[in-house]
């Protein structure tokens, strides 16, 4: 798998669906520029983990949304197979309710070019990219197909890249908003473990 940690992210041009119920032919990475993005690939529409792991991260959209960050969804269905799942009530397993954007790789170009996609079968992993506001990917990880992810987690990451950019400092193992944190050399090291 390629690491794109560090790197311009790969920018995009694919149809999607926005709000959950409007096309548009045309969404870009690019777009987003001053904003933070979580991008974040599902195998397919229709499916068994991934309806759990798209109305988690709406459960949370607003909190995504309060830190400037915009979540897009990424599979290689068609913008259609999207709306239609969409369409569906949470209960018959679908995802009616989710509001941001979902992009079609229906061309696998997305998913090829985070690496994300399973040779052979044409799906993409349960990979998940935080991209800076100058589209650099700061944080990636990849699940196999039966793990799901935790959002919360994704939040936590967030904060803690915000934090490092605003006060220079580094976030220990663990570390949650409001946690000690430690600059980033000896003294640094020493000052937090002598406080712990």
């Amino acid at each position: 798998m390629g690491v794109l940690v560090g790197r311009k992210a790969p920018d995009f041009d694919v149809p999607a669906v926005v709000n959950g119920c409007q096309f548009v032919d045309s969404c870009k990475l690019s777009d987003y520029k001053g904003k933070y993005v979580v991008l974040f690939f599902y195998p397919l529409d229709f499916t068994f983990v991934c309806p759990t792991e798209l109305h988690a991260f709406q459960e949370k959209l607003e909190e995504f949304r309060s830190r400037n960050v915009e979540v897009l969804g990424c599979s290689v269905d068609s913008k259609f197979s999207h709306f239609a799942w969409l369409r569906t009530p949470r209960n018959q397993g679908g995802i009616e309710g989710v509001t941001y954007t979902l992009l079609s790789d229906i061309n696998k170009t997305v998913s090829g070019d985070y690496d994300m996609l399973v040779e052979g079968d044409g799906i993409a992993l349960r990979g998940l990219f935080l991209i800076d506001k100058e589209g650099v990917v700061q944080h990636q990880v990849v699940n196999n197909l039966s793990l799901g992810r935790n959002v919360d987690e994704v939040l936590r990451l967030v904060d803690a890249l915000q934090f490092t950019e605003e006060f220079g400092e580094v976030c220990p193992a663990n570390w949650n908003k409001g946690d000690k944190t430690m600059k980033p050399n000896d003294d640094g090291l020493k000052e937090f473990f002598k406080e712990t």
